[in-house]
């Protein structure tokens, strides 16, 4: 900022200029303005500084739009819009977002044509895209995801926003509403006599004619809530250090045993529904004992498995359902 010196002379009537205008509005607005300011370290390490509550906010991933729409934030841009409608009905978009692009490339042309007040990202956007996009707006990064911590990772990552967009009250309410599900799914798993039942849980795909099945394992998302319902995982094979997941076959499901094993698929997505496709008649899928007792349980298309407290807390209330039906 230029500074400006005044003589002597010239300070003096300054002053009694101002004090016959008897203003000090100029400084009660600075104050303000300097009050609202919001200023926040991202998981990355960058200052990210706003200055106010973010209203018009940019998502690059869909967990960090379903965090946004939770908080009672409809963000004016979403990486894929059509992906998301399809995999996070559970936490449908009430707005109609502009549609920024993959979520791996979003347009920076895009996103730049919504001016919006704050980006909100995470560590699976490449650096180089990261770099882009803080050229147009702040860029909040969060980390995409913990192995170490699924569910403590989730909330962070929840309250991250809250802070930037002045919902810290609503995040506290959503933890709590979270927090009171798991503990009433335990007890209704409890009481049907279920504690410590072995569980597995998975999603495949089938490409170029070959089944891929993904494993849960207990550093997803998906398996840490499933641990503190009460349930085992019988899970053996290591997942990522960031969100959890295993890679196995038909084959290496015979390592399971005896399970309660549950999945989610798409019937938006033709190749995710390999349990109910092209396995109905694999001689191996046939013999495992939990297909031969009925204890498969096919959830609900829409919940999100990397999603916030509502898709994991519309997850309790359909694996619950199945279980004890």
């Amino acid at each position: 900022m230029r500074r400006i010196v005044l003589t002597a002379a010239a300070a003096t009537t300054a002053a009694l200029a101002l004090s016959a205008c008897g203003t000090t509005e100029p400084a009660a607005d600075d104050a303000k303005k300097t009050a609202e300011r919001i200023t926040l370290t991202d998981s990355t390490g960058v200052k990210v500084e706003l200055d106010g509550p973010a209203k018009k906010v940019v998502g690059t991933e869909w967990n960090v739009v379903e965090h946004l729409i939770t908080l009672g934030v409809d963000p004016v841009g979403v990486a894929d819009v059509k992906g998301y409608k399809t995999w996070d009905t559970a936490v449908p978009l009430k707005n109609e977002p502009k549609d920024i692009g993959t979520r791996g490339e979003p347009s920076v042309e895009t996103v730049a044509a919504l001016k919006p007040d704050l980006i909100v990202a995470t560590t699976d956007l490449p650096p180089a895209a990261v770099k882009q996009l803080r050229k147009v707006a702040p860029v909040l990064t969060l980390k995409a995801a913990d192995a170490a911590d699924p569910i403590g990772r989730m909330t962070a990552d929840l309250d991250a926003i809250a802070e930037a967009t002045g919902t810290t009250a609503k995040s506290d309410e959503l933890k709590k509403q979270f927090q009171a599900k798991l503990d009433e799914g335990r007890k209704k798993l409890a009481d049907a006599g279920l504690a410590g039942t072995k569980y597995a849980f998975a999603d495949g795909y089938v490409m170029s004619n070959q089944v891929s099945i993904r494993p849960y394992t207990s550093g997803s998302l998906i398996g840490a809530v499933s641990e503190k319902l009460g349930l085992k995982s019988a899970w053996t094979v290591k997942g990522d250090p960031a969100y959890g997941l295993g890679t196995t076959d038909v084959e290496g499901l015979t390592k399971l045993g005896d399970v309660q094993f549950a999945y989610v698929g798409n019937d938006g997505d033709a190749g995710s529904t390999p349990f109910t496709g092209v396995l109905a008649k694999d001689k191996v899928w046939t013999s495992l004992p939990f297909v031969k007792k009925g204890n498969v349980h096919r959830l609900p298309d829409g919940i999100w498995m990397f999603g916030g407290p509502q898709s994991m807390s519309k997850y309790v209330d359909s694996l619950v359902a199945a279980l004890t039906k």
